[in-house]
């Protein structure tokens, strides 16, 4: 990556008290020379800025590298928060060499430079995205150290490997051979902690993205009640008369610590009514993207409807029958009083089937995004068949094994990091981070 002075407004583009630019490259000190005289590091100073007939006083903050935030000169420019007043300074800084940051180039060469690592960075942009206050306890939970499980797995390889390593090379000739006993025996507890990092990291996601609730039902099943008891405000129609709800009726909202996206959906069954209709026609993309599918069915229904089980059996694996109205009879299963604010059976079945019986503070730390979930997956795979090998296999087939668990672990933490993995990772920030 070019190591050419950058620029970006970090804060947004509109009407202000303070508006906040950023600069990060080497020389800045010359480079900004006809713009403003820098000031002692770290040191906020009032400055006047001169360019092109404007005439701006700023609070300018001086950073030198390496002792930075991307390791690189910083210059940091606070000035009244006129968008037009801004644009003119970026334009400007363009002529000066300075060009317009990518998203997340900031961050980018934080990483590259070695001021982060490449899991803290993931959890700063889930940061910045959070829109719930568990999302941010989360992402702060992942922004510091790495997991010690990380650095355990590190200890419990390492031997291994040499071993491995020298008993291909120099078995034959010094009689190195490896104890597949000892090995399994050895990489058990790693093997039961990747699995246990699973299923957290499994729940994390979850949580990172919130939960896709897809809430169905014959009309008048309590489906709006529901909606606007988790959303915490009244966002649907709740009246007797049936087919009310006509479109899809979406909101995100956070729910005794669970992050939601809800979908209340209009109410399915056979209509004439050329509104209704096309409301429940919009249903099917929303089953299909939900994470689960609520069917609720009032107690007092003694059956099953038959448009609803027909249009359900092909979610079969993800839908869940919440019993509606559970004041008026009793009946098995999830049952629940929405209009009573009696969600308790609610709240403990999505806990065991989206976040596998864990809460949210139990999946603090846990790896969340799907790139981690995916070399997670792999190293517990490796460490699986490095369990299952049997005496007196080759040396060269544990020993690749062992390697290729220290190489995911690398990629993992960063210290292998491909170039498009990196691109997709940046490409969520904004462009003053």
């Amino acid at each position: 990556m070019s190591s050419s002075p950058i620029c970006a407004p970090a804060t947004a583009l509109l009407p202000s008290a303070v508006a906040l630019v950023r600069i990060s490259g080497p020389g800045l000190s010359d480079v900004l020379a006809p713009l403003v005289v820098l000031p002692e590091p770290r040191v906020a100073s009032l400055r006047t800025l001169r360019w092109g007939g404007f005439r701006e006083r700023a609070l300018v903050l001086f950073f030198p590298g390496p002792a930075s935030y991307t390791g690189e000169d910083v210059v940091e420019l606070q000035m009244h928060g006129n968008p037009l007043l801004v644009r003119r300074l970026l334009g400007h800084l363009g002529t000066l060499g300075v060009r317009l940051a990518e998203p997340g180039e900031f961050t980018r060469r934080a990483l590259l430079n070695g001021k982060q690592e490449l899991l803290e960075t993931e959890a700063l942009r889930d940061l910045v995205a959070a829109e719930t206050d568990t999302q941010i306890r989360l992402a702060q939970a992942r922004a510091g150290a790495q997991p010690e499980w990380i650095a355990e797995a590190r200890r419990t390889l390492a031997p291994w490997m040499a071993r491995a390593e020298a008993a291909v090379d120099y078995g034959e000739e010094e009689g190195i051979s490896l104890n597949m006993k000892d090995l399994a025996s050895d990489l058990a507890p790693l093997c039961a902690r990747f699995h246990v990092e699973q299923r957290r990291a499994q729940a994390a996601r979850h949580l990172r993205d919130g939960l896709r609730l897809a809430l169905t039902g014959r009309p008048n099943a309590g489906k709006s009640t529901l909606f606007n008891a988790l959303a915490g405000e009244d966002r649907a129609i709740v009246t007797e008369i049936p087919g009310t709800t006509r479109d899809v009726l979406e909101v995100r909202c956070e729910w005794r610590g669970l992050p939601l996206r809800l979908f209340d959906t209009a109410g399915l069954r056979d209509t004439e009514d050329p509104l209704e209709r096309l409301g429940v026609a919009r249903v099917g993309p929303i089953l299909e993207a939900a994470d689960l599918i609520l069917h609720l069915i009032p107690a007092m229904d003694e059956g099953k409807d038959a448009v609803l089980t027909r249009a359900l059996a092909p979610f079969g694996g993800k839908v869940l029958e919440i019993r509606t109205f559970g004041d008026v009879a009793l009946v098995p299963g999830v049952v629940i009083a929405a209009h009573q604010g009696d969600l308790d059976a609610l709240e403990g079945a999505l806990k065991d089937r989206l976040l596998g019986g864990l809460g949210p503070d139990a999946c603090l730390g846990a790896l969340a995004t799907d790139r981690q979930g995916a070399l997670l997956d792999d190293l517990a795979r490796q460490v699986d068949l490095l369990m299952g090998l049997e005496a007196g296999c080759p040396p060269e087939l544990p020993a690749s094994l062992l390697q290729g668990a220290w190489g995911l672990l690398a990629r993992l933490t960063g210290e292998d990091r491909a170039e498009s993995a990196l691109d997709a990772l940046f490409s969520g920030f904004c462009l003053g981070k």
